[in-house]
């Protein structure tokens, strides 16, 4: 199909949302940060390629609700600009996440099974270690 098809059938998709990348975390706090951010409407984490991303469900102001084309097309952002139709939403189909975080309460399992089982670990490596001579 081609441009002007796919362009005729977009949503605007990728005007309704941003993801910023975060820091990797390292500790339990770092984990319980982005559990914060959880706690907010229309926030989801997810992991891909091993980088961390904020995504934030917020559709763009120019997006027009008639059409779902943008207003400012012409003097668009070059975030926009550079965008391509071959990384387009409505083309790609479904994400391949490794980790995938749409709630504080995923998140909070999360951190209970990473870090008891990070503790149950230690501390079998420390018996480990004492019984050796």
């Amino acid at each position: 199909m081609s441009k002007k098809g796919e362009c005729d059938r977009c949503r605007g998709l990728c005007c309704r949302y941003f993801a910023l990348e975060i820091d990797t975390p390292e500790d339990r706090g770092d984990y319980d940060d982005i559990r914060w951010y959880l706690c907010h409407k229309d926030i989801t984490v997810f992991v891909e390629d091993g980088e961390w991303y904020l995504n934030i469900k917020n559709k763009c102001r120019h997006l027009s609700e008639k059409d779902n084309r943008c207003r400012i097309y012409e003097k668009r952002p070059k975030i926009c600009r550079k965008y391509r139709l071959s990384e387009c939403d409505y083309v790609e189909g479904s994400y391949d996440y490794e980790l995938h975080f749409t709630d504080d309460k995923q998140m909070e399992e999360y951190i209970k099974v990473k870090f008891e089982n990070n503790v149950k670990e230690k501390q079998k490596a420390k018996r480990k270690k004492k019984r050796k001579p």
